[in-house]
């Protein structure tokens, strides 16, 4: 065999084992569903791990009763429309509860909840914002935010997020209003941005200030890593089910 007939047979080796290496990381790489029950409350599903935030509580006011079992559970503030921990039982199912500031490790996930306050209906909350990497997508979920200001510590904290869920008002009126929400994106500069705890008014403002009021509406987020490549700042509203 020739010495040049041996290069293109090293190389086409090295493809097929190229694809191969491609093929297995794609079914690494498991897809994540992001759904949304109404307030603050998410569910992010991926694989077999269902992570849940702020369920809303039996004693809240909202109307809002959904009900699903989930492995990890990240409360930031100790609210009734917040802290509906007892929602997110099922059968053997019982969620490992993270309900304020500091660093936690559970199932090969690193996160990091950083202490901030807000008022509710006169009453002062501790709020934490909690970050962390999951699939190589780094997430913050700022809870119950009601100030545009946040420390140092959060913002090392959120350094470089590719996925913000922030609070855009709201009828009580409590939270970040749609302009600072706006502002604070724009500085914090996520590749993508899910609002939360909204009403029609505070959404529509917010989406204006962002200049996204034709933004994509969904029933579900379905994503990998690699739909967020290239994005910067879009905005996905999903539809409370």
């Amino acid at each position: 065999m020739s010495k040049a007939h041996n290069n293109i047979s090293i190389r086409t080796i090295n493809k097929q084992k190229y694809a191969c290496f491609c093929s297995s990381f794609d079914v690494i790489m498991q897809v994540m569903i992001i759904t949304y029950n109404g307030l603050q409350f998410f569910k992010i599903t991926q694989g077999e791990m269902v992570l849940a935030f702020n369920p809303v509580s039996k004693s809240s006011k909202s109307g809002i009763s959904a009900h699903f079992g989930a492995d990890i559970a990240l409360i930031t503030t100790n609210h009734p429309d917040y802290n509906g921990l007892e929602q997110l039982n099922h059968g053997e199912r019982v969620p490992f509860a993270i309900t304020g500031p500091g660093a936690y490790e559970i199932k090969e996930i690193f996160i990091k909840g950083v202490l901030s306050y807000v008022t509710l209906s006169g009453k002062k909350y501790i709020n934490t914002i909690y970050s962390f990497t999951l699939d190589n997508i780094k997430i913050v979920f700022l809870g119950a935010l009601g100030e545009g200001e946040i420390s140092k510590e959060a913002l090392e904290a959120i350094n470089n997020p590719d996925i913000i869920f922030v609070p855009v008002g709201g009828s009580a009126g409590d939270l970040l209003d749609a302009k600072t929400s706006a502002k604070l994106m724009s500085s914090l500069e996520p590749k993508m941005i899910i609002p939360m705890d909204y009403d029609a008014g505070t959404l529509k403002a917010f989406l204006k200030e962002m200049g996204e009021e034709k933004a994509q509406v969904v029933d579900k987020l379905t994503l990998k890593t690699k739909d967020l490549d290239g994005k910067e700042g879009e905005v996905i509203v999903l539809k409370a089910t």
